[in-house]
């Protein structure tokens, strides 16, 4: 029997890091292609995949969205993290690393976020 978080938990973790995924995706690679020096990469990424260029002009939508479910991951791990673990130390281990993967998950999904941020609307400001 394991103990797994709950769906609101498991759900809004998925969406973090799809959501922040996405922002990296449409709106810093091309910024990251750019300030390495490899533009011509980059159209032929985009001749291949054109759909890019569509993400791109939705990236404030897009960083929006993700920003919210980042926000609504954060609170579903923290209003959980408190949470009493079962009395059955077998269950109350699984509980523990169920909750730690939770946050895992949710701090790469922040820090993808920040990273595909920096590099949308700030890095090219000074490029």
């Amino acid at each position: 029997m394991e103990i797994e978080p709950t769906i609101d938990e498991k759900t809004a973790n998925f969406f973090s890091l799809f959501a922040s995924s996405s922002t990296l995706v449409c709106c810093a690679l091309p910024a990251i292609f750019v300030a390495i020096g490899a533009g011509a990469s980059f159209a032929s990424l985009v001749s291949t995949f054109p759909f890019l260029i569509t993400l791109s002009q939705y990236k404030i939508y897009i960083t929006l969205f993700a920003l919210v479910m980042l926000l609504i991951a954060g609170y579903a791990n923290y209003r959980n993290y408190n949470l009493p673990c079962p009395a059955d130390p077998k269950l109350g281990r699984l509980c523990m690393k169920t909750r730690k993967r939770s946050r895992v998950i949710y701090y790469v999904s922040a820090g993808i976020f920040m990273f595909a941020t920096l590099f949308t609307y700030l890095v090219p400001r000074f490029i």
